[in-house]
Parts: C-alpha cells; structure tokens; sequence
C-alpha cells in the first residue's frame, strides 16, 4: 500500500525532495492564503523580532556570531601540491536572487575537474526507487499514528495541509511526522516554479557542470537522507511539526528569512532561528538529536566521502549551508584533515 501511494503521487514527492533533501527542517507549511499570491514575496520574520521580542532577536543573532565558520558561503580549500578546491554553501531554493552566482563562484564550478552536491541523482527514477525501498522510514508500521502525537486540532489542519499539497488526507495516520513536516514546507509558489522549470540553486549548479562537461557526483544516496531524518527523535519531529502548523499561514515570510540570512551571509543565525520558531511551540525540546542526526552526523559522512576527491584538488563542493558552520561543520571538519580553509566571500 505504502509504495502504491508513493508511485501515486510521485510528482509532489519529487518536488518535495527537490527542495528540502539534505537541509536543516525548514519550518514553513504551505497554506491557502500563500496558494493565492501571485508570487512568492514574503518579509523577514527576524526583522519583525526586533521588535515584537528583542530579547529573541538578540539571542538569536548571538548565537549565530557564536558559531565558528557562520559568516561565509564560498570557501577556498588548499593542500601544498594540488589544485585548489572550493566549497561552497547553498539554499535549496529557485530564489533568482539565489541562482545568479558571483563571478568567482561561477569561475570554480567551470574550472573544477568534478562538481560534488549532497546527492548527485535527485530523478523521479532515482527517488521513487529510494522510497519503495525504504517505506518505513516514512510511515508507522508498529501501531502508532500521527493522530495519538497531537491534538485533535492540529491533526485536523495536517488533513487540510496535506489536501492541499494534493497527498491524500486518508493516510495522514500513517505519515511520521518529519515527513508531513517535509512536505509542508514547500510552498506552492516554490512548486510551482519547479513545475515551470526553474531549479533549485544546487541544480542550477549540476547544469552548470554538465555544460562544461564537468562529472557531478553525489556526498549521500538518497536514502542516506531518508535514514538521517526518519532518525531525529520522535519528540522532536513532532515539536517541528506543531511548529509548522503554527506559522502555516506565513510560510512565504518564513522562507524570505532564511532567504535574508543566507543572501547576507549570516549562516550561522540560520539554525538558531529555526530552533526558536520549533521551540515556541515546545518549550521542553532540546533538538539536539535533530543536529546530531541532520547535521553533525551528515558532515562527518561527507568529509569522509569527500576527502579521496580532494586528495587530486579541483573539486566544487556545494551542499547545504547548515553544513558548513560550527565545531562540527564542514570548514572546522576539512580544517582537522589537514587542508585550508579560506573564506573568499
């Protein structure tokens, strides 16, 4: 049953997967009052803190100081005696703002000798063999439902959320709750710009790459990412859930803060602001198994998937911008196997 429902709607999932796989959870449910806008538009929620609770704002924006290696996108990686590499943080969004890359970057995706994303074959072939492969990561199996996790209200409007993204309300049951969460935060808007061919920026990289005939190779399978969200504790998807549920009506404002944050170079802030929006709804969750699961374990198997490349020089690596602050993230990470890591913008 669980497969034929995937196949059923392979269309949305591909989307979904297009835009979230790889990411820290983006808390943004698609609703009905963003179905009626024209465009994606949408104000920063951050900006608005300053003054509704300046307090939050300024620990948010604290932390994101605090995180080692949080205020760059684009890195230069260096060994004595091989080409340089570049590393290179990215927002899975169509955003054209997004999309147009700077010179520089430009230059090293076309000069490189291999380009590596988190996954390198994100197809409908490729998807929907991961998902029949893996369908219990997805769904309850053990008895469970999604409606025994939350209040009747708040499964009421995943039924309606879910109706809406076009995945039928009937098996809401059985979803686990990272999965409801992931499908909800694509807006309709951002669908719809994939659906009219626009790409998300780690997909504008590959065709870069494969226009310059550059190989793109992948750092995980996609599996590897089903495993590492269906693996976050349960206590914490559902406090991301009632999270998403909560902003449902301002998932464009959501996604133009992240969107804020990344273009001014603050990835740092990124995951400290989406902690306090999944917090407000759950005082007592630490998420600290969503980032040892989602992030910190995820670096790690990247750095050892990436080191043989970079052993040669002349890779582009572009993978999520959550991946690249921190003690754990992937600059500190690289910098621990010997090379150098240099900020270039």
């Amino acid at each position: 049953m669980a497969l034929r429902l995937m196949k059923r709607f392979q269309g949305v999932w591909t989307a979904v997967v297009i835009t979230i796989i790889a990411c820290a959870v983006t808390l943004a449910p698609v609703s009905k009052a963003a179905a009626a806008k024209k465009g994606c538009g949408g104000t920063s929620i951050l900006d608005e803190l300053k003054d509704t609770d300046p307090d939050a704002y300024s620990a948010i924006m604290a932390e994101g100081e605090r995180a080692k290696n949080g205020q760059a996108r684009f890195w230069k990686i260096s060994r004595e005696a091989v080409p340089a590499s570049y590393l290179f943080g990215t927002i899975h969004m169509t955003d054209d703002r997004v999309t147009k890359l700077s010179e520089g970057v430009r230059a090293a995706i076309q000069n490189s000798k291999v380009v590596t994303l988190e996954v390198a074959d994100i197809g409908q072939s490729a998807m929907m063999a991961a998902l029949g492969q893996s369908p219990t990561l997805m769904m309850f199996g053990d008895g469970r439902r999604l409606d025994q996790l939350l209040s009747p209200e708040a499964f009421k409007q995943v039924e309606e959320q879910l109706e809406a993204a076009r995945l039928p309300a009937a098996f809401a049951n059985r979803f686990k709750p990272w999965v409801v969460s992931m499908v909800l935060a694509v807006s309709n808007c951002e669908r719809s710009r994939m659906q009219h061919g626009k790409k998300v920026l780690d997909m504008h990289i590959a065709q870069i790459a494969s226009a310059k005939a550059i190989p793109v190779v992948g750092l995980e399978t996609i599996e590897d990412q089903l495993k590492a969200s269906a693996s976050v504790p349960m206590a914490e998807q559902v406090a991301m859930l009632r999270s998403s549920l909560k902003f449902a009506d301002r998932i464009d404002d959501m996604r133009e803060t992240l969107l804020q944050l990344y273009l001014t170079g603050r990835l740092g802030a990124a995951l400290p602001l989406q902690k306090h929006f999944a917090r407000s709804g759950s005082q007592d969750v630490s998420f600290e198994g969503f980032k040892a699961k989602m992030i910190d374990g995820r670096n790690r198997r990247m750095r050892e998937r990436l080191l043989p490349l970079l052993s040669d020089g002349g890779v582009f690596v572009a993978v999520g911008g959550l991946h690249l602050p921190g003690e754990n993230g992937l600059v500190a990470l690289l910098r621990n196997a010997g090379y150098e890591v240099e900020a270039v913008e």
